[in-house]
């Protein structure tokens, strides 16, 4: 969506703003029910909408813009839009902090070939077992250690008994 097709197409924005003393963050929303042609060649089924959110961030005066794009099956609705990209990025925050309690992914120092995305694939599964896990009541930091600890538990939680 250039400059010119953004005024032509629009149909939603929406503008949001959130600031701190050194940080000012600025996002717009667009959506469109007008796909371009490259995109209806591909066929995607069900394509119904586009959006593209202009992320604006200003840290201590330095000044940075980035653009994401979206397909949807959905009408066009940019408050839509923006609140769906909000609960995502809340979701990944959350699985980000969650994964550092639990596994103090932050000081993981594997950097070689695609160690370091194996590794958060397997913490990741090890999340998901560990959650699904009801026999304990324990936090997923201990519930992570007991299953170190305890070969019957570790087995219980990788079976799903």
């Amino acid at each position: 969506m250039d400059r010119r097709a953004k005024k032509s197409v629009l149909t939603s924005q929406k503008h949001t703003k959130s600031g701190a003393i050194a940080l000012v963050e600025t996002r717009r929303y667009w959506m469109t029910e007008q796909i371009p042609w490259e995109f209806r060649r591909i066929q995607w089924k069900g394509l119904r909408s586009m959006g593209k959110v202009e992320a604006t961030r200003t840290v201590n005066g330095k000044t940075s813009v980035e653009c994401r794009y979206y397909i949807s099956s959905l009408p066009a609705d940019a408050e839509r839009l923006a609140d769906a990209v909000r609960s995502h990025w809340g979701i990944e925050n959350q699985m980000h902090w969650v994964l550092d309690v639990a596994f103090r992914e932050d000081e993981s120092r594997i950097r070689d070939g695609h160690a370091a995305a194996n590794m958060a694939l397997v913490r990741r599964i090890a999340l998901n077992l560990l959650k699904h896990d009801t026999s304990v009541k324990l936090g997923l930091a201990n519930k992570r250690l007991k299953a170190g600890w305890d070969e019957v538990y570790l087995l219980k939680i990788l079976l799903q008994e």
